[in-house]
Protein backbone atom coordinates (compact mmCIF):
# COMPACT_ATOMS: atom_id res chain seq x y z
CA UNK A 1 0.00 0.00 0.00
CA UNK A 2 0.84 3.58 -0.15
CA UNK A 3 1.82 5.73 2.43
CA UNK A 4 -1.27 8.34 0.41
CA UNK A 5 -3.67 5.43 0.81
CA UNK A 6 -2.88 4.35 4.75
CA UNK A 7 -3.10 8.13 5.59
CA UNK A 8 -6.63 8.62 3.69
CA UNK A 9 -5.26 11.46 1.17
CA UNK A 10 -6.73 11.25 -2.08
CA UNK A 11 -4.49 12.10 -4.90
CA UNK A 12 -4.78 15.37 -6.40
CA UNK A 13 -6.64 15.92 -8.88
CA UNK A 14 -5.90 16.94 -12.25
CA UNK A 15 -7.06 20.44 -13.63
CA UNK A 16 -9.10 19.73 -17.38
CA UNK A 17 -7.40 20.48 -20.36
CA UNK A 18 -8.43 23.70 -22.07
CA UNK A 19 -7.16 24.71 -25.46
CA UNK A 20 -5.83 27.86 -26.22
CA UNK A 21 -7.94 30.79 -26.54
CA UNK A 22 -8.06 30.95 -30.31
CA UNK A 23 -7.09 34.88 -31.79
CA UNK A 24 -8.79 36.54 -34.80
CA UNK A 25 -6.81 36.55 -37.72
CA UNK A 26 -4.73 39.94 -38.23
CA UNK A 27 -6.43 42.58 -40.22
CA UNK A 28 -4.73 44.64 -42.81
CA UNK A 29 -5.39 48.25 -42.49
CA UNK A 30 -6.52 49.22 -46.40
CA UNK A 31 -4.03 52.26 -47.63
CA UNK A 32 -4.68 55.08 -46.36
CA UNK A 33 -4.99 58.09 -48.46
CA UNK A 34 -2.67 61.02 -48.27
CA UNK A 35 -4.35 64.16 -47.07
CA UNK A 36 -5.05 67.06 -49.62
CA UNK A 37 -4.28 69.53 -47.53
CA UNK A 38 -0.71 68.54 -46.47
CA UNK A 39 0.61 68.13 -50.28
CA UNK A 40 -0.72 71.74 -50.89
CA UNK A 41 1.37 72.70 -47.74
CA UNK A 42 4.39 70.79 -48.61
CA UNK A 43 4.23 73.07 -52.34
CA UNK A 44 3.51 75.67 -50.47
CA UNK A 45 6.60 75.20 -48.56
CA UNK A 46 8.74 74.48 -51.53
CA UNK A 47 7.76 77.44 -53.31
CA UNK A 48 7.95 79.84 -50.56
CA UNK A 49 11.71 78.69 -49.81
CA UNK A 50 12.78 78.76 -53.41
CA UNK A 51 11.02 82.38 -54.26
CA UNK A 52 11.93 83.68 -51.00
CA UNK A 53 14.98 83.35 -50.94
CA UNK A 54 15.33 85.83 -53.89
CA UNK A 55 13.32 87.91 -53.19
CA UNK A 56 11.77 87.70 -49.65
CA UNK A 57 7.94 89.01 -49.35
CA UNK A 58 7.00 85.37 -51.35
CA UNK A 59 8.32 83.41 -48.69
CA UNK A 60 7.02 85.47 -46.26
CA UNK A 61 3.63 84.97 -47.75
CA UNK A 62 3.83 81.14 -49.02
CA UNK A 63 6.08 80.39 -45.86
CA UNK A 64 3.05 81.44 -43.31
CA UNK A 65 0.36 79.80 -45.87
CA UNK A 66 1.93 76.53 -46.12
CA UNK A 67 2.72 76.43 -41.88
CA UNK A 68 -1.47 77.34 -41.20
CA UNK A 69 -2.19 74.77 -43.67
CA UNK A 70 0.32 72.04 -42.68
CA UNK A 71 -1.10 72.94 -38.89
CA UNK A 72 -4.64 72.18 -39.87
CA UNK A 73 -3.57 69.19 -41.87
CA UNK A 74 -2.00 67.21 -38.77
CA UNK A 75 -4.85 68.12 -36.76
CA UNK A 76 -6.99 66.76 -39.30
CA UNK A 77 -5.22 63.38 -40.26
CA UNK A 78 -4.74 62.72 -36.29
CA UNK A 79 -9.15 63.18 -36.08
CA UNK A 80 -9.94 61.05 -38.98
CA UNK A 81 -8.53 57.72 -36.39
CA UNK A 82 -6.69 56.66 -39.55
CA UNK A 83 -8.52 57.38 -42.19
CA UNK A 84 -6.50 59.74 -43.72
CA UNK A 85 -2.33 59.56 -43.88
CA UNK A 86 0.19 61.84 -44.62
CA UNK A 87 1.32 62.89 -41.39
CA UNK A 88 5.26 63.15 -41.54
CA UNK A 89 4.50 65.37 -45.54
CA UNK A 90 2.05 67.78 -43.32
CA UNK A 91 5.01 67.73 -40.69
CA UNK A 92 7.39 68.89 -42.97
CA UNK A 93 5.51 71.52 -44.99
CA UNK A 94 4.95 73.03 -41.46
CA UNK A 95 8.38 73.11 -40.36
CA UNK A 96 9.41 74.05 -44.01
CA UNK A 97 6.65 76.94 -43.86
CA UNK A 98 8.19 78.39 -40.62
CA UNK A 99 11.65 78.08 -42.23
CA UNK A 100 10.39 79.79 -45.61
CA UNK A 101 9.11 82.47 -43.61
CA UNK A 102 12.05 83.34 -41.58
CA UNK A 103 14.07 83.05 -44.30
CA UNK A 104 11.50 85.70 -46.45
CA UNK A 105 11.73 87.86 -43.61
CA UNK A 106 15.59 87.94 -43.73
CA UNK A 107 15.70 88.78 -47.45
CA UNK A 108 13.18 91.01 -47.01
CA UNK A 109 15.24 93.17 -44.26
CA UNK A 110 18.40 93.01 -46.50
CA UNK A 111 16.49 94.31 -49.56
CA UNK A 112 14.76 97.20 -47.55
CA UNK A 113 17.91 97.66 -46.37
CA UNK A 114 20.01 97.67 -49.58
CA UNK A 115 17.33 99.95 -51.38
CA UNK A 116 16.97 102.89 -48.38
CA UNK A 117 21.03 102.41 -48.79
CA UNK A 118 20.56 103.27 -52.50
CA UNK A 119 18.23 106.13 -51.90
CA UNK A 120 20.09 107.84 -49.59
CA UNK A 121 23.21 108.28 -50.73
CA UNK A 122 24.21 111.22 -52.79
CA UNK A 123 24.61 111.29 -56.76
CA UNK A 124 27.64 111.75 -57.75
Amino acid sequence: MSVASEEGATPPTIAPYHPPPSYPPPTYRSAQTLDSRAVVALILAILGLVLGLPLGIPGMVLGALAYFMGKSAVKRIEASAGALGGRNVAMFAWILGIVATAAGAVVSLIWLVVILVLISTPAA
